[in-house]
């Protein structure tokens, strides 16, 4: 069995933490912290069943500065800015995050996915399988022989088989996939009136986005309902089409460390009960960590 490192996708259960809960818990000024709170509950339960010896958390700083945003300026347009008490808990959260043992991974010109997509390829060459932690569909392009993506607090987790299984189509066609359908969350486009239905089917036969595009002739003689129309449409939209592809394709060489040992989880020391202070993190969650450090 391959050794594993674990890339997870921080932002996706921090928001999850700040809409799961009420603002009940403070920091030692206090200011709001639940997210932080609830973030590192999960970071808890990940590191008790997991076991990570290798380990990044990567998080968006990139909502408008991304190269995606200079490709085309209406990507995430349409999200509104967090608020300036997420933004600090955020902090927070990278701060638990790194005082555990992670190594933390961010950057102004790529998003979160494509620094777990570079960690994972750097894992790779050192003989290292992945497991993506995250729901986000888009990381099943990612996905090779040997690797999973996990949610752990749905208890879900999938392969390559698993990948195929709700999207219909296999990993190394899921962004091809996605510029085809469109994203409303990511406000990415696609093409008009393709559905994921559609774009499964016209994947199957042309195998790739440059195929389906180079014989769009092809597609009205299809046996599927609205080949014609579909036909048209991508013939219509090709350029859109490809430029979907530039943003929904994950980034292999964004800026993280180069050595899969930058990755091992590290020990924690004096700064993390600090931290747990100055947080007013209970009894609970300290014992919790305190357990961990002597590897119970």
């Amino acid at each position: 069995m391959k050794p594993t490192i674990h890339l997870v996708d921080g932002s996706l259960y921090v928001f999850r933490a700040w809409y799961a809960q009420v603002p009940d818990a403070f920091d030692a000024d206090g200011a709001p912290v639940h997210a932080v709170h609830g973030f590192a509950r999960f970071l808890l339960d990940l590191f008790e069943r997991a076991r990570p010896t290798h380990l990044a958390v990567a998080f968006d700083e990139s909502l408008t500065t991304s190269f995606r945003n200079a490709l085309y300026p209406a990507y995430k347009a349409n999200r509104p800015p967090a608020p300036p008490d997420l933004v600090r808990q955020f902090e927070g959260c990278k701060a638990i995050a790194r005082a555990l043992g992670a190594t933390v991974l961010v950057a102004t010109s790529f998003e979160a996915d494509d620094l777990i997509g570079s960690a994972l390829a750097v894992a790779r060459t050192a003989g290292f399988r992945g497991v993506i932690v995250s729901a986000d569909k888009d990381f099943g392009q990612l996905i090779d022989d040997g690797d999973e993506q996990w949610d752990p607090p749905r208890n879900q987790r999938w392969d390559g088989g698993g990948v195929k299984d709700r999207l219909g189509v296999h990993p190394h066609q899921v962004a091809d996939y996605l510029a085809l359908t469109g994203d409303a969350v990511d406000n990415i486009p696609g093409v008009t009136g393709i559905g994921a239905k559609t774009a499964a089917i016209l994947l199957h036969h042309f195998g790739t986005l440059d195929a389906l595009l180079a014989r769009a002739d092809e597609v009205a003689f299809l046996r599927m309902r609205g080949a014609a129309s579909a036909s048209m449409r991508l013939r219509e939209h090709a350029a859109m089409a490809r430029m979907s592809r530039t943003l929904t394709g994950i980034a292999l060489d964004a800026p993280v460390p180069a050595s899969v040992e930058e990755y091992r989880r590290r020990d924690h020391d004096a700064a993390l009960d600090e931290l747990l202070e100055r947080l007013r993190f209970g009894p609970l969650t300290r014992a919790r960590v305190k357990a961990l450090a002597a590897g119970a």
